[in-house]
């Protein structure tokens, strides 16, 4: 059994990934192979794109172009979003998942980016909260993650696996906790298989599972010795530094080399300092967010893969208060204040 635990492999093989993409992408140049034409004046080289992929069709590009005529310093403020990567959230089963990510991935391999997955279509996916769905059976779970292994195959890509999974089973808030944790060890040998996917099980944040030693273990009953590592604050808003504390803590309680991935989409100014915001948790849509550390794998930071924008910023958590769209729905306005807020 292949032992993804080992320090500096995942980085390693992140770049490996990119530098496929890279070169799939300089297979589509045409026949010129990305040479200037006989007798076109030279140009300066491009700056390098970012790691992970833009996508030029993401709802913040589509509300620029809207606000570009009528708004436009909010659409330059807007920019924040639309020019960074971000990540794609998989979590409708009437739609193939095949389908779903197909042209995703093309455009990623064009634009020579590594596309960042995220799978959450676990049944039970969300105990109660905000944006309740998941696959109605276990098998029809593990007939998706084949669909999508199937799609992946071959192709580089990031995949953040069940946000929120591990730390319910750890809960207990899904009634059939060792299901749960097969479901997960099962999708990350599926993904793995694919010979291209990276995978990383998410762990929660600092604020939700207080046991290290608890969600190590369940985190190895779910199959992180495969994966690639494990993913935090997904859709979450602590600081980085917080959840560096906290990972290390994680990766020392499964041996020391463990690596992690930060969700740094909408913490530039933290958490919500009450528990509640105008009667709803302040979880959900909290005012006063900003935009946190751009996406890089750069990190400079000690067993941190990478930083990334897994939540897409400017989306709601769901309807917790009068006139807030359901989970899910692109609200500009609350995408424009994260952006406006950010480095301040």
């Amino acid at each position: 059994m292949r032992n993804s635990l080992r320090p500096g492999r995942t980085r390693a093989a992140l770049l490996a990934g990119i530098a496929l993409t890279v070169f799939l992408a300089g297979c589509a140049d045409g026949a010129t192979g990305g040479r200037t034409p006989t007798g076109a004046a030279p140009t300066a080289p491009a700056p390098p794109p970012p790691v992970f992929y833009v996508d030029p069709y993401s709802a913040a590009a589509q509300q620029v172009t809207r606000w570009e005529r009528t708004r436009g310093g909010d659409a330059a403020t807007l920019r924040g979003i639309s020019t960074r990567p971000t990540a794609r959230w998989l979590v409708d089963g009437t739609t193939p998942v095949a389908d779903q990510v197909a042209d995703y991935l093309a455009g990623a391999a064009l634009a020579g980016q590594m596309p960042v997955l995220v799978t959450h279509h676990l049944p039970q996916r969300d105990c109660g909260r905000q944006g309740g769905g998941g696959a109605g059976t276990a098998g029809a779970y593990q007939t998706w993650i084949r669909e999508l292994a199937g799609a992946v195959r071959g192709r580089p890509v990031t995949v953040i696996l069940e946000p929120g999974a591990v730390p319910d089973a750890v809960d207990r808030c899904v009634s059939d906790v060792d299901e749960r944790l097969a479901l997960l060890r099962d999708a990350v040998t599926v993904l793995r298989s694919t010979g291209s996917a990276r995978v990383y099980l998410d762990a929660g944040h600092p604020g939700w599972v207080r046991d290290p030693a608890k969600l190590a273990a369940a985190l190895t009953r779910a199959g992180i010795a495969d994966a690639d590592g494990f993913a935090l604050n997904v859709a979450n808003f602590v600081g980085t530094r917080e959840n560096l504390r906290y990972g290390h803590r994680i990766s020392d309680a499964l041996g020391g080399t463990a690596t992690f991935v930060i969700d740094t989409s909408r913490n530039g100014n933290g958490p919500h300092p009450e528990p509640t915001v105008a009667g709803a948790p302040s979880w959900c849509n909290p005012p006063g967010r900003a935009l946190g550390e751009e996406p890089t794998t750069e990190t400079g930071l000690d067993r941190v893969d990478a930083l990334l924008w897994i939540k897409y910023p400017g989306e709601s958590d769901g309807s917790c208060r009068p006139g807030e769209p359901e989970i899910g729905v692109w609200w500009p306005e609350y995408a424009l204040g994260l952006a406006a807020r950010a480095g301040r």
